[in-house]
């Protein structure tokens, strides 16, 4: 009986990793259209998404307080800014969550990132994309026609690869 009950419990405790691992509370999956959205910058300059049609656009959903997402930042910057920013086929927007203008600025200014971070004072475009009450990190790569393409969550190094070669692959097209 003893054995049951731990076979039952290895199995409750491996099945739960296992879903948590699928189930990363995204409304949206790859082969969706992007959800459309308007965003403004610090700046005050406004961003449409679907004004980005025809580049290959990464969303990276970010906050100052995220401590995985100030990990994260620095390669993004790297390994992807700084490879195809000047590339005009190519689109990268941090959307910092339910944080003023202000923190946001000092956030970019502390994680030296260069790319543009967007507002999302409510989480109500974070809500287009996952439960609103989901964590961060979170990426999305969209392809030319608008379609999400990957999803990320949190940081992980091969998983982070992976999506880069992918950048890559889609603005070698």
């Amino acid at each position: 009986m003893k054995k049951l009950w731990l076979l039952l419990a290895f199995i409750l405790v491996f099945g739960t990793m296992q879903a948590q691992d699928v189930d990363k509370q995204y409304k949206v999956k790859v082969g969706d259209m992007a959800p459309d959205f308007e965003m403004s910058l610090p700046s005050g300059e406004i961003v449409k998404l679907s004004s980005l049609r025809g580049k290959v656009v990464m969303l990276q959903f970010t906050a100052s307080w995220c401590g995985v997402c100030r990990k994260e930042m620095p390669h993004i910057e790297s390994q992807i800014w700084q490879k195809h920013k000047n590339n005009p086929n190519f689109a990268l927007y941090g959307i910092d969550r339910e944080e003023p203008a202000e923190t946001v600025i000092k956030f970019a200014e502390t994680t030296k990132v260069t790319y543009p971070i967007g507002l999302d004072p409510k989480a109500d475009i974070f809500a287009l994309y996952a439960d609103r009450k989901a964590g961060i990190t979170r990426n999305i790569i969209i392809d030319k026609d608008g379609k999400i393409v990957k999803l990320t969550r949190l940081f992980e190094m091969e998983e982070f690869n992976e999506m880069v070669k992918l950048i890559d692959g889609l603005l070698a097209e």
